[in-house]
C-alpha cells in the first residue's frame, strides 16, 4: 500500500495544535456503506488489540485506516504496528438539546515523550446547524483531569468543526474537546479509534524539510486563548515535545526549554 507521509512542517503543525485535519480524503464509496455499517455496530476488541487483529483485512474500519492520506498520517504520527486502545461509535439524533462538556479523555496521561493519537471520522457532511466536534486548538499539552473544564462555555479561538464527507481528524490524546448538540433535521454519525504506538515515536515522518524555517513558525504559534504569561508553558512544553519527536537535545523556541533545562556541570 503507498502512503504518502507528512511532512515536518505539517507535523510542527500537529504539535502546536493538537490535532491534524484530513478534508474529503476518504472516497465516496467508503462514505455511502459507513452508515450502515455504523448502524450495525463495529465489534469491540480489547485494549491494546494489535490493528490486523482487531479490524481483520477487508473489513469496513481495516480499510478507513488503510486509505493512503490517513495511513501516512498514522504512520507519521504513531509508527507502525500500532495497537488499537479502543473504539466507539457516536451517534447524535436530530434536535438533540444536549452537547457533551469540554473534556480531555486521557485523564492520568501525563507522557511528555510519548502520546496516542484518536482518530475521528465524519462519514457525511457535518453542517454547522449539526453541531459537530468542538476542539480547543493548542489545548493538548496543558494537562487536566477530564471534565475539570467542563464549567468553560467558550475559548477565544475554539473550532466547531464543520466538513465535507470524509473527512478525518487526528487528535493528541490530551486534547480538550466535546460534541456539540445536534440541531439539524438528521442524525450525525462519528467513528472513533485510539491508536497506541508500539515504537519509539521519532522522526517517523518525512523529515527532509526539517530545517525549513516554517517548522519553527509553527511550533512558536499563539492561539487566541492563551494568557499573555502562562500561555508561554505551551510553547515551551512544544519544545520539549519537538526535543523528543526528533532526538535533538539542543531544539528550542526563543531559548525557553534551555534556561529551564541547563544543569551545569563545572564548579565555579
Amino acid at each position: 500500500m503507498e502512503t504518502t507521509l507528512l511532512s515536518s512542517v505539517r507535523v510542527a503543525g500537529f504539535v502546536a495544535a493538537g490535532y491534524l485535519r484530513l478534508d474529503a480524503v476518504v472516497p465516496d464509496e467508503l462514505n455511502e456503506r459507513a452508515i450502515d455499517v455504523l448502524e450495525a455496530g463495529i465489534p469491540r476488541a480489547p485494549y491494546g488489540t494489535p490493528v490486523r487483529t482487531a479490524f481483520p483485512g477487508g473489513s469496513f474500519a481495516r480499510r478507513l485506516i488503510e486509505v493512503p492520506a490517513v495511513a501516512g498520517a498514522l504512520r507519521s504520527l504513531v509508527g507502525p504496528d500500532p495497537l488499537v486502545d479502543h473504539h466507539a461509535v457516536h451517534i447524535r439524533e436530530p434536535r438533540n438539546g444536549h452537547a457533551q462538556p469540554l473534556h480531555a479523555d486521557a485523564i492520568i496521561d501525563t507522557r511528555a515523550d510519548a502520546f496516542d493519537v484518536q482518530l475521528m471520522y465524519y462519514p457525511h457532511e457535518v453542517s454547522a446547524d449539526m453541531g459537530g466536534t468542538l476542539v480547543v486548538p493548542g489545548s493538548h499539552l496543558r494537562r487536566v483531569n477530564e471534565s475539570d473544564t467542563g464549567r468553560y462555555q467558550n475559548l477565544r479561538g475554539q473550532t466547531r468543526l464543520t466538513c465535507p464527507a470524509g473527512t478525518v481528524m487526528l487528535l493528541h490524546h490530551g486534547i480538550w474537546h466535546g460534541g456539540r448538540r445536534n440541531d439539524s433535521d438528521v442524525r450525525r454519525y462519528m467513528f472513533k479509534i485510539r491508536f497506541n504506538p508500539t515504537v519509539p515515536q521519532v522522526r517517523l515522518w518525512d523529515t527532509s524539510d526539517l530545517a525549513d524555517p516554517a517548522v519553527l513558525d509553527e511550533l512558536g504559534r499563539r492561539f487566541p486563548w492563551y494568557e499573555q504569561a502562562t500561555g508561554r508553558l505551551e510553547i515551551h512544553n512544544r519544545a520539549l515535545m519537538w526535543r523528543a519527536m526528533t532526538a535533538d537535545a539542543s531544539f528550542d523556541v526563543d531559548y525557553w526549554a534551555t534556561r529551564v533545562t541547563n544543569r551545569p556541570g563545572r564548579a565555579a
